[in-house]
This record gives C-alpha cells, structure tokens and sequence, in this order.
C-alpha cells in the first residue's frame, strides 16, 4: 500500500510539466497507467494535448479516458514523456521493460524534448542491475542472442506469459530477461547489447531521462540530469 501511495504521488507531481498545446507520450507500467488517469482528470477539465501511447494497453486507456491522441505520421517531436522505470541510478540511467514495452518506449522517448520518470521510492539504486534488463529479441535469432548475452556473463531467461507460453510483445516479438548483477558501465553493455544482430532493443535506457520524480514518505523528490 505505501508503494501505491508513492506511485500516485509521483504520477500526480508530474501534471506540473504537461501543459496546453503539448504533444504528450503516454508511457506504460503502473504508475505511468495512474499519470494517464490523472491527465484524463486534466482533459475533462478543459486541457488540450494529444498523445502518443508506449503500448497498446496506453493507448486503450487513453481512448477510454477521451485522450486525443496523434502518432509519428502526424508529428515527429514529442514536448513532454511521462514515464516509469524499473530502475534508475545516480546519474538517472534507467532500466525499463518490466512491463514489456521498452521498444515503444525507447523510440517516444527518443523523439522527446524532455523525459520525465516517475517512480516509487523502491527504484532508487545506486547501481542498476539489481532488476534484469529485459532485451527484445526476434524469435530467429532467440537462442544465439541467449548464448551471446550469456556470454557476457548474464543469467539469462526467456519471459513467459500467464500461460506459461513466450511472452509477445505489441510487435510480436519475444523477451529475454537478463540478469548481469550490478552493472558499473550502463552505456558499454547497452551498446554491446543493441550490436547483437536479432536484438531489435533492450531496456537500457542511457542518458535520456531529463527528471526523475520519486515519492518518498509523503514526499516527492525531484532529481534533474544536468
């Protein structure tokens, strides 16, 4: 219950930067599902955005709400992401795709003037790792990409569904979840990660985070990357 509590206040603090006239990603996971929910509230109160969803399951609940919503034909430059993470660190790295969603994820936020993650407290870490980094593989290559990540000293394991059948993703593709322990140098092992041919992207998300809003016993910590 305290981590919903935390989740809400985080997701609630982040309405202070979307703003009228704004394109707005729309991200994926738990607490980014309550900041949708919150901009729903916004919408029916006169705000006027439109946004573009990390997931199919954003986008469905954007339509619920009565989001507008837009995509990259349209436009090609996002204002304002919010987003969750699975992790983040000091210098707000992040890991994400526990929800499944990284790819998406990764291109809006790349397209995003300014990504803002909102989390509870226990994402804070003072090295990432301690959650696997999900990588999205095509299912070709699934077992060579296992043996090369493996090699790189990572527990690895493909992720399953409720079924107990291979996770697909919204782009029909399947995951492996891959445990390095702490990870010391986030920016080298993604890019051996995104140079492994059948690797279609991983949850390794470097340098693009611009705020982290964390709640934390009732309050909310604000970290800006410089």
């Amino acid at each position: 219950m305290a981590n919903e509590a935390e989740k809400e206040a985080a997701a609630r603090a982040s309405l202070k930067y979307v703003h009228d006239g704004q394109i707005v990603g729309l991200g994926t996971g738990s607490t980014a599902t309550m900041a949708i929910r919150y901009i729903g509230d916004r919408i029916r109160a006169g705000l006027k955005i439109r946004g573009i969803p990390t997931s199919i399951a954003s986008r469905d609940l954007a339509l619920q709400l009565g989001i507008p919503l837009t995509n990259f034909d349209e436009v090609q430059q996002i204002d304002v992401t919010i987003d969750g993470a699975d992790e983040f660190d000091p210098a707000l790295n992040l890991i994400k795709g526990g929800g499944g969603a990284m790819l998406r994820e990764k291109i809006v936020a790349s397209a995003t003037k300014k990504l803002v993650i909102v989390t509870d407290s226990s994402k804070q870490v003072p090295l990432l790792g301690e959650f696997p980094v999900p990588v999205e593989v095509i299912g070709f290559a699934e077992a060579l990409v296992a043996k090369k990540i493996a090699d790189l000293g990572a527990s690895v394991a493909e992720r399953k569904d409720a079924a107990g059948k291979p996770y697909v993703t919204d782009e029909g593709h399947h995951i492996l979840d891959c445990r390095f322990g702490h990870i010391p140098d986030p920016a080298t092992l993604a890019r051996k990660l995104s140079e492994m041919p059948g690797v279609v992207e991983h949850g390794l998300f470097v340098g693009m985070a611009k705020v982290v809003l964390m709640a934390k016993a009732g309050k909310v910590a604000e970290f800006c990357r410089p």
